[in-house]
């Protein structure tokens, strides 16, 4: 009765956040409305996609969690592709406008789990 298509991430600057998933991911852009909100997939198509839409209220998530403060409502967990270890994916990431988060989960090996933060500050997982 219903399918999963995409999800809607919420920023400041949507064509910032629009192009760094698509240099990320090799992703391309497929819509737009002019008014802050872009589509984007992949090029190969599939039944999965990006939205990101700009709001002027928008305030990033801290991470780790503090108490009375914006909290990540949501996060990708992302992999290397094949033969690509962790610490080519984090400079590759960063490259493409990420940064490294300050905290690193005290409980995972650096070696199998790093995390970023997009442009709009939404913390994401690169794992093995």
């Amino acid at each position: 009765m219903l399918r999963f298509g995409g999800i809607c991430l919420d920023c400041a600057d949507a064509d910032e956040l629009a192009a760094f998933y698509c240099r990320l991911l090799g992703w391309h852009e497929t819509g737009r409305d002019g008014e802050g909100w872009i589509s984007i997939a992949p090029r190969e198509g599939g039944p999965v996609w990006i939205n990101v839409q700009a709001e002027s209220w928008y305030v990033p998530p801290t991470w780790p969690e503090e108490p009375g403060s914006q909290h990540k409502m949501i996060h990708f967990e992302l992999s290397p592709d094949e033969g690509v270890d962790l610490l080519a994916a984090v400079e590759f990431a960063v490259d493409c406008g990420a940064t490294v988060a300050p905290h690193q989960p005290p409980d995972r090996s650096l070696l199998e789990l790093r995390v970023l933060f997009d442009p709009a500050g939404h913390p994401f997982c690169i794992g093995t």
